[in-house]
């Protein structure tokens, strides 16, 4: 068990070595293959996950079966607690991208944990307002920016720092998370390719003007 894994984890960082050892003698490690389902949305939650590896999509589904992706879930992040605090069934479903490596903790050491240290839980408090803040941040998102605008802010952030990048997921998935149809997400890349900003070749890019992407992305 990648015990330094759990220990980087915000939700994790404040428990000493025997809290730290309490939840690694529980938890698991799980292995999913692109496209297999961690939990759905509803399901009773027993558990919270921690990426090792790979990338996992937290998606929201419609009544009519379209999908909005909510969250890109990378090595490191931590997914599946709320959970733990309200008792309530899943939010979202969670579905593996690529192929991902998971460990998975057990509420109940948690439980035990945060009754016995109550203080620990400014650190839940700090996760919470951090996925509250992302949250504002989509919504001014779907507000103030148009398809482009969003599909400009999507590109840069899975990005990241490199000019140069794979899109690792399809571009059903990117449309998801633009929260529009595929078919205006792929006009919008197709106007950052005539304009210059970036080229691309299948599902990799080179950003070739990061600047006027970022302009158009605010």
């Amino acid at each position: 068990m990648d015990t330094e894994l759990l220990q980087n984890v915000e939700l994790l960082a404040d428990l000493d070595d025997d809290e730290i050892a309490q939840v690694v003698a529980t938890a698991e490690t799980h292995r999913y293959l692109r496209g297999d389902v961690v939990f759905t949305e509803g399901a009773e939650p027993d558990r919270l996950c921690v990426v090792s590896s790979g990338r996992i999509a937290i998606a929201k589904r419609s009544i009519d079966g379209r999908e909005s992706m909510v969250a890109l879930m990378e090595p490191g992040d931590v997914f599946g607690e709320m959970g733990l605090f309200d008792g309530q069934g899943r939010s979202a479903e969670a579905r593996a991208l690529e192929p991902s490596e998971l460990v998975e903790v057990h509420y109940a050491p948690l439980k035990q944990i945060y009754e016995g240290r109550p203080a620990l839980l400014w650190g839940v408090v700090n996760l919470l307002a951090q996925r509250l803040r992302n949250t504002d941040s989509a919504l001014a998102d779907s507000v103030f920016l148009d398809v482009t605008g969003r599909t400009a802010k999507r590109l840069l952030e899975l990005a990241g720092e490199a000019d140069e990048f794979a899109l690792p997921i399809t571009q059903e998935e990117l449309a998801g998370m633009v929260g529009a149809s595929r078919e205006r997400v792929n006009k919008a890349i197709a106007s950052f390719v005539r304009l210059r900003w970036i080229e691309q070749h299948d599902r990799r890019y080179r950003i070739t003007n990061r600047e006027e992407l970022e302009r158009r992305a605010r």
